[in-house]
């Protein structure tokens, strides 16, 4: 006899997979991104036929987030990293605070949510998300530079926007103390890039013993997984953790450890296990959103979207614009490789393309899902998250090329095939 609750979670998966090959290939013609399609298919398979999914966070935060992160953070390369170092910190870490506090404000002053509440959704939508970047940023083929940058400003501000979530719970049941947690905010970051770095390093050295693809292979997993549990266990944040153990084993690993056949396989089977992962997130999304509930919170839904285009507009044109006026001013003598140099010489159509990319996605997604049951509104915020995350997937991410050649940026073909994204109008 055959169980059917496992014949029918394996035929769940067979669909899935089957429904993203088609959509995959349907995409490519039509010129859409794969992850506005997976979104948009979701919300009409939900509208057609309504279903009633119990999603835990935890699916998204513990069995694909890590892959995600590590693959997208595998690929960066610490030289081209080193060039935006800078620019990454200012996003990932006063910028996801300015974001936060400025969506607060107005979700206060315009719908009468409480400060403490409204900070809730801040925090939870302060940070641009890296599934949704990375898979916007090689749909478009944006210029390596530009896109270091914004896919590492999105891999590192995921875990600062967590860290500040756990925060804002925090306040909603006792006073904070905001000197104290500022530092706590910082330790955990400092120790989280620690832990990371130290797992990465470990990894890099344990494949330099070895010469076996497979074994290799299966050491890529255990660091992904592995490092994203023991920073969380430890209290730290598990997405910095995991990103820096990718970028270590993909930089330093690469040189010293993995051989270069090995790291062909690593390479192609983790592009196919971010490409499911990310569909999955993606129709998560769109099967999990209600229409009708959405427009029950219209009002906060409209306000949460202007709030986080006011705060883009000061953490992008504000501190990193300022930062690059100030090194056209100063214009201090140094390397021209360094990244003040390259502050310099940042074009100003970036600054606009840094400012669309600013997508939410699937940590967004899942801390909502996470909000406690008894925190006050809590339907209301999670519809007001979900209408945020859904306007900048399926606006910006369908747009987002368009904005690239807008600003003057050609694509990168270097980055690989030619882009999924609609064209020129």
């Amino acid at each position: 006899m055959h169980d059917p609750a496992v014949r029918g979670a394996v035929e769940v998966v067979v669909a899935l997979l089957g429904a993203l090959t088609l959509i995959a290939f349907v995409v490519r013609r039509i010129q859409l991104p794969l992850s506005v399609a997976l979104v948009s298919f979701g919300l009409l398979v939900a509208a057609i036929s309504p279903v009633d999914l119990n999603i835990s966070p935890d699916v998204v935060l513990f069995a694909l987030l890590p892959g995600l992160v590590f693959e997208a953070a595998f690929r960066l390369d610490v030289d081209d990293l080193s060039r935006v170092v800078g620019r990454t910190i200012i996003l990932a870490i006063p910028g996801v605070l300015v974001v936060a506090l400025v969506v607060a404000s107005v979700l206060h002053l315009a719908t009468g949510l409480p400060l403490d509440t409204a900070f809730v959704v801040g925090a939870i939508v302060s940070a641009t998300d890296p599934v949704a970047v990375v898979a916007s940023m090689r749909d478009v083929k944006a210029p390596r530079e530009l896109a270091t940058l914004v896919e590492a400003e999105s891999l590192f501000n995921d875990g600062t926007g967590v860290l500040l979530f756990t925060i804002a719970i925090g306040a909603l049941h006792a006073t904070v103390d905001l000197p104290s947690q500022i530092a706590t905010l910082a330790v955990v970051i400092i120790v989280s890039l620690i832990l990371g770095a130290v797992c990465g390093f470990a990894a890099s050295r344990i494949a330099a013993l070895m010469d076996d693809h497979l074994v290799e292979l299966t050491l890529t997993g255990v660091l992904a997984y592995g490092t994203y549990l023991l920073a969380d266990s430890l209290g730290q944040s598990g997405i910095i953790a995991t990103v820096t153990a990718g970028i270590v084993l993909g930089s330093y690993g690469r040189r010293v450890g993995i051989s270069p056949g090995s790291m062909q396989a690593v390479d192609t089977v983790w592009e196919f296990v971010a490409f499911v992962l990310t569909a999955v997130v993606f129709l998560l999304i769109g099967l999990t959103i209600s229409f009708a509930e959405l427009a029950a919170a219209a009002g906060p839904i409209a306000w949460g979207i202007v709030a986080i285009f006011v705060g883009r507009v000061v953490v992008v044109y504000g501190l990193l614009g300022g930062v690059r006026g100030l090194a056209r001013r100063l214009r201090p003598r140094g390397s021209t490789g360094s990244e003040w140099s390259h502050i310099q010489r940042m074009p100003v159509g970036w600054l606009h393309i840094v400012f669309w990319s600013g997508l939410r996605g699937a940590v967004a997604f899942a801390l909502a899902l996470a909000l406690p049951l008894d925190i006050p509104d809590r339907a209301l915020l999670q519809q007001t998250i979900f209408g945020v995350v859904l306007f900048t997937l399926l606006v910006q991410g369908a747009s987002a090329r368009r904005v690239v050649l807008w600003a003057g940026m050609e694509p990168d073909r270097s980055r690989g095939q030619e882009p999924t994204g609609p064209g020129p109008a």
